[in-house]
């Protein structure tokens, strides 16, 4: 009898408790993949919305409009998506100088930004016009 009682499978408790921490264990990897997913969106919308901030930066500073207008808005289509951007130029001490900040988003209504970009233009050689 001694003999037997060492060769014994696992109760129904033991069964019961394991099962539980393994189904414990797997709900907290798939809240951590989930969460993990979901900042990968995240991770890609800013790219993609900055990527639009800089092209919009970019077309302003190739232009000689001197200075800059401020509020603008605009589209661009990237990534199978519609960007709604809008411009906003902060005069300086320096008037040569502009801020000029691009926030993006998906919203038409620009409620709510996915990122905002700021960078600083100067006047163009090319213009002669004061602001």
């Amino acid at each position: 009898m001694t003999r037997w009682r060492q060769h014994r499978g696992m109760t129904l408790l033991e069964v019961m408790v394991a099962l539980l921490i393994f189904a414990l264990t797997g709900s907290a990897v798939m809240k951590a993949a989930s969460e993990h997913l979901a900042s990968v969106a995240d991770i890609e919308e800013v790219t993609f919305g900055t990527w639009v901030a800089n092209n919009r930066l970019n077309a302003l500073k190739l232009s000689t409009r001197w200075p800059p207008k401020n509020n603008q808005k605009g589209t661009q289509k990237m990534a199978d998506r519609t960007w709604y951007w809008q411009q906003q130029v902060i005069k300086t001490n320096n008037e040569s100088l502009r801020q000029v900040n691009i926030s993006v988003g998906l919203d038409s209504t620009y409620q709510n930004t996915v990122t905002t970009v700021t960078t600083y233009v100067t006047r163009p050689a090319t213009s002669q016009s004061g602001g």
